[in-house]
């Protein structure tokens, strides 16, 4: 009896130790494939989602296709609003002390909102005036600039009424010239500088006044693109889609199906006003090589022939990029010597015509 309570206790003990008997080796391949199934389960995982993205990359340009207005918000991004939580009816809220806000109407029911900003020289004169002190600051012998942002001003951009469009940024900032003009003095200069986008407005509005007989004093272009294609061609968002077959007619035709040409390529053969182009060589948004085109294209015209034509590239070194050419401490310089010249210009063709 002694021995078989032994064996009996001894099959127990087995029973109960972990990792003996059946149930040792059974535990043992159970924990083996355990991690092999969960990578493979990540693996699927990680396929679906492949494929819905593959399913996203090609349905994108087929709704670009059907829906052009997508494209054109794409152009205009109107819809972004940066910086945030700002009120542009309170510049002075900026550190913008020297500056006042002021709407226009170019249009019945539509509004826009503009800044008008004195030259340092009157920052602390301009300290707490009100819009009767501004409005005589253009009877001064300051030059006066109309600047034309990128993504960034007339209608449908801030707290402007109505929808970007070409045409329609182009007739504000040529009513925006004509109120200014109507202000300052016959004798005081008075130069139209855009950036970016804003440079396809510049042109556009130029071109007009130059086939009116009234071009401007001077034009400045600052990261300027040839055309809106290929600008669009060579943008950081198209990289993705750029050399996909058929992407002219996916994206660049969906963006003159809205009218959007901004072709200052051909402006610039319709202009007769001296012309300065900055463009940085680290610009990440309008390539250097855009810039360098367009000046080529200008410094061929026949419009321009007896004008100034300037290119002034900024070495990659420096890290203007896109929008930091105000920084560079040769900018002040550069304009004035480009301002000298031009008014050099004009009272050469004045003596010219008048001889």
């Amino acid at each position: 009896m002694r021995k078989r309570n032994n064996r009996e206790d001894s099959d127990r003990d087995l029973k109960q130790r972990p990792g003996s008997g059946a149930a040792g080796p059974a535990a043992g391949r159970e924990g083996g494939m355990g991690k092999p199934f969960r990578r493979l389960g990540l693996l699927g995982k990680m396929k679906k989602m492949m494929l819905w993205l593959l399913v996203v990359y090609v349905f994108i340009p087929f709704i670009v296709k059907l829906c052009p207005s997508i494209q054109a918000k794409l152009v205009f991004l109107n819809f972004v609003r940066m910086p945030y939580f700002i009120d542009l009816k309170r510049p002075l809220d900026l550190g913008l002390n020297h500056t006042r806000n002021l709407y226009l109407e170019p249009e019945a029911g539509l509004k826009i909102g503009v800044w008008h900003t004195t030259p340092a020289l009157m920052w602390r004169a301009a300290e707490g005036k009100r819009g009767d002190w501004y409005d005589s600051t253009f009877s001064s012998s300051h030059p006066v600039i109309l600047y034309l942002h990128g993504n960034a001003g007339t209608r449908g951009w801030g707290d402007s009424d109505g929808s970007p469009s070409e045409g329609g940024m182009t007739s504000d900032s040529l009513f925006v010239y004509d109120w200014l003009k109507r202000r300052v003095d016959d004798k005081t200069p008075l130069y139209i500088w855009g950036h970016s986008l804003g440079t396809g407005v510049a042109t556009n509005l130029v071109r007009e006044l130059c086939d009116k007989g009234s071009p401007p004093d001077a034009l400045i272009l600052e990261s300027p693109f040839t055309n809106i294609r290929e600008e669009a061609r060579s943008h950081p968002f198209s990289m993705v889609y750029r050399y996909l077959p058929g992407f002219d007619w996916f994206f660049l035709d969906a963006i003159t199906a809205n009218n959007i040409r901004f072709a200052s390529d051909e402006n610039v053969n319709h202009i007769s006003c001296p012309v300065l182009i900055l463009h940085a060589e680290d610009d990440p948004v309008v390539p250097f090589q855009l810039g360098k085109k367009l000046y080529s294209e200008a410094s061929q015209s026949q419009s321009l022939s007896g004008h100034k034509v300037q290119f002034v590239p900024f070495s990659s070194a420096l890290a203007y990029k896109h929008k930091f050419i105000y920084r560079s401490p040769e900018l002040p310089n550069i304009l004035s010597d480009f301002f000298g010249s031009a008014a050099d210009g004009r009272s050469h063709l004045k003596t010219h015509d008048l001889s």
